[in-house]
């Protein structure tokens, strides 16, 4: 295919993404081998995996997707790297995110109703409200790390969605970095909340927090077992003893859950519920200061901020790919791939996918229609995709009132290192205070 092996494995490597993500490479994939295999090296102290086929184009991005008769969310979950134990897997399998219908549909079902356009135009304006105060407290300091002060919304969106208290919204934080950013040295060990501003339950909880993130033969403990995240599954347990009236917990504790479903849901939303509008925010941002003609068209017409977002969100997916399993042995895109085999679908690459997107290298807010898959498809479309958005807009809204809003430091600002999640850690912005 011209792009030898070495070359391919780069989409797996985290290191590649603290440079960005690989477009280009993306872009010759998709033209010479759409569905290729993808061998997983060790990562530093991660081992090496047994390989996976890669799905780059968006037609093949989406019939995987919809079909989990033939690629399982639940086999093998849905991370690249496979889980460490079958314990592991079998507590893995107990997500939302890991189920296959009709599983899959009961769990979504408990849920789906903190999500409905009723609940989430009561919150809109709760949203729109916390964004102008986040916007407003920094108003005139003339400057910003966007990615601080972007991190506050979808915190304090799903703390009050989830029913936790005010003094415990850091934990969400802390819990997000460790498993989003467990390739990333700065977010690994992330300890950011500080127990005496937690409530009691808090504090008992961070006790519960491992000292450590290797386990008894020295290999790593995956940030996603139950054991790297005792504190976060202590701390839902002791919420779920006294929810507040109608909020998702109480949802979950009352819905028929059992307790590793009702752990795994807190993780689900705890985790990705903060994590897609933390990255997508500091994204499209970014994404907009870094093509002016675009910003200033936004500024003209602020009716084509809905369109704008979707632009964001294509150009600066918050999430790079998503991992599901063969059920048998199958043919995608003239490839055979065995049955139990890896398949990962990659969302940044289908959303510059030229057959779908013209000029997909091009970031354009008038752009329609805007296919992209930056929030899945089929049955695990994602249940928060409207929430998400409307944190989206409304924070972007405020953030374009702040005159002269430009980048406050030259070059690219610094990404975080992740083969998963797209996203920035730190995005200084500047404006003209005075005005």
């Amino acid at each position: 295919m011209g792009l030898g092996q070495d070359m391919v494995n780069r989409i797996f490597q985290p290191a590649t993404y603290a440079d960005g993500v690989p477009y280009e490479l993306f872009r010759e994939l998709r033209a010479a081998a759409p569905v290729c295999w993808v061998a997983e090296p060790a990562v530093g102290e991660w081992p090496a995996g047994p390989g996976y086929w890669a799905v780059l184009r968006h037609a093949d991005v989406k019939h995987v997707l919809r079909t989990p008769e033939l690629f399982s969310s639940h086999l093998g979950a849905t991370q690249i790297r496979d889980p460490d134990t079958d314990a592991d897997l079998e507590f893995a399998r107990t997500m939302m995110l890991n189920q296959d219908p009709p599983e899959h549909s009961r769990l979504r079902r408990i849920v789906a109703a903190a999500f409905t356009p009723r609940a989430l135009g009561e919150l809109s304006a709760a949203i729109e409200g916390c964004a102008r105060e986040l916007v407003d407290s920094v108003r005139a300091d003339g400057e910003v790390d966007f990615v601080r002060l972007a991190a506050d919304l979808p915190v304090r969106t799903l703390a009050w969605v989830m029913g936790v208290p005010e003094q415990d919204r850091q934990l969400l934080v802390d819990w997000s970095n460790r498993v989003i950013g467990y390739q990333d040295a700065d977010y690994a060990a992330s300890s950011t909340a500080d127990p005496a501003h937690l409530t009691e339950l808090g504090r008992t909880a961070l006790a519960q927090r491992p000292a450590t993130r290797t386990g008894p033969d020295g290999r790593p403990v995956n940030p996603r077992s139950r054991a790297a995240l005792a504190d976060m599954f202590a701390y839902a347990h002791g919420l779920a003893a006294r929810p507040r009236p109608g909020s998702l917990l109480a949802r979950m504790r009352d819905g028929g859950l059992s307790t590793d479903e009702f752990e795994t849901a807190f993780f689900l939303f705890g985790v990705a519920g903060n994590e897609t509008v933390r990255n997508g925010l500091p994204g499209g941002l970014y994404t907009l200061l870094s093509h002016p003609e675009q910003y200033r068209l936004l500024m003209r017409r602020p009716e084509l901020l809905a369109s704008a977002v979707e632009e964001m969100l294509r150009f600066w997916p918050p999430v790079v790919d998503f991992r599901r399993t063969a059920v048998r042995d199958l043919e995608l895109a003239g490839v055979r791939i065995r049955r139990g085999q890896k398949v990962v679908v990659y969302h940044a690459s289908a959303n510059r996918d030229e057959a779908v997107f013209p000029e997909a290298d091009r970031f354009d807010i008038t752009r329609t229609p805007n296919d992209h898959v930056s929030f899945g498809y089929g049955p695990h479309f994602c249940l928060g995709a409207q929430l998400a958005r409307t944190q989206l807009k409304a924070m972007i809204r405020q953030v374009l009132e702040l005159p002269g809003l430009e980048p406050a430091v030259a070059g690219p600002p610094a990404r975080l290192v992740s083969n998963f999640q797209n996203g920035l850690k730190s995005l200084p912005v500047r404006w003209r205070s005075g005005s």
